[in-house]
């Protein structure tokens, strides 16, 4: 048996609360109220569920039921694809925002539609999981030889540090006019090439790894491999002869390849794996 939904009886029944006062007939033209008619059919299972991962936040969508008599959906989640699903909300909508999603955490999403008359369908079959993770828009670096105090980017936390600092995963270079962008020896980068948009690169690649220092420029994004097995993206901005403007994303689960706010497809436990030697 694959998973079971926690029944949650009585708030089903709170959340038919919405029910229109001159929503008096089903369509199949039965009063609500005729106490001669009781419908135990419940709605079929919720299907095209995805989930959209972004900075302390994940928003689910799925496709509308079918059915005529539908009320709304609750939605379930869990810490794991077998365990015991929670209620997290219900909803009229095939949407969903999980505003209390913590950055860092995997959670596993699952819906069921419900009817007017409360029953409620089977949990969506399709494994639905998201990692929310943080990140930034218009950040700057300086060039580490100028400045060096303001040279490095800490994705630990999320901001300018030294470009020697401990916790600096890759600072800027201004090398007689070409700029790069480098990282230490345990850390690798990559430039993914120009980008329209940040979110045009979804996930790290699996390979061509072993780089560090790639040329700086205007419109192209870069992934990051740092040292402790977790992987970030970087897109300038801007650049000038003394800094680098950029947006960043950081995905604080070890080993997730997942960048984008976006669907999830690659399997959070196909990770790499690196040895943390810094």
């Amino acid at each position: 048996m694959k998973r079971i939904a926690i029944k949650i009886g009585l708030a089903v029944l709170a959340a038919l609360a919405f029910i229109a006062c001159d929503n008096d007939y089903y369509d199949d033209g039965h009063y609500i109220n005729d106490p001669n008619y009781y419908d135990n059919t419940a709605p079929s299972p919720v299907e095209g569920l995805y989930a959209v991962s972004g900075d302390r936040q994940v928003t689910l969508y799925w496709t509308h039921n079918p059915e005529e008599d539908l009320a709304g959906y609750n939605v379930y989640w869990s810490d794991r694809y077998y365990g015991e699903y929670n209620l997290l909300g219900s909803t009229e909508s095939n949407s969903f925002v999980d505003i209390d999603a913590l950055n860092g955490e995997v959670y596993y999403y699952a819906v069921a539609a419900y009817d007017y008359n409360g029953n409620e369908g089977e949990l969506s079959y399709n494994e639905v999981k998201a990692a929310p993770r943080p990140e930034g828009r218009n950040a700057a670096i300086f060039d580490y030889i100028q400045f060096p105090a303001t040279g490095g980017f800490s994705f630990y936390s999320y901001s300018v540090v030294a470009y020697d600092d401990s916790t600096s995963d890759f600072y800027f270079e201004n090398a007689n006019g070409v700029h790069y962008l480098n990282v230490w020896s345990d850390t690798d980068i990559q430039d993914m090439g120009a980008t329209t948009t940040f979110d045009d690169v979804y996930l790290a690649p699996e390979e061509g790894w072993g780089a560090k220092s790639v040329e700086a420029i205007v419109g192209h994004t870069y992934v990051i491999w740092t040292w402790d097995n977790r992987f970030a993206k970087v897109r300038i901005k801007n650049i000038t002869a003394d800094r680098v403007v950029f947006d960043w994303a950081f995905q604080t689960v070890e080993g997730s390849p997942i960048l984008k706010p976006g669907k999830t497809s690659r399997n959070f436990d196909d990770v790499k794996e690196r040895s943390a030697t810094r």
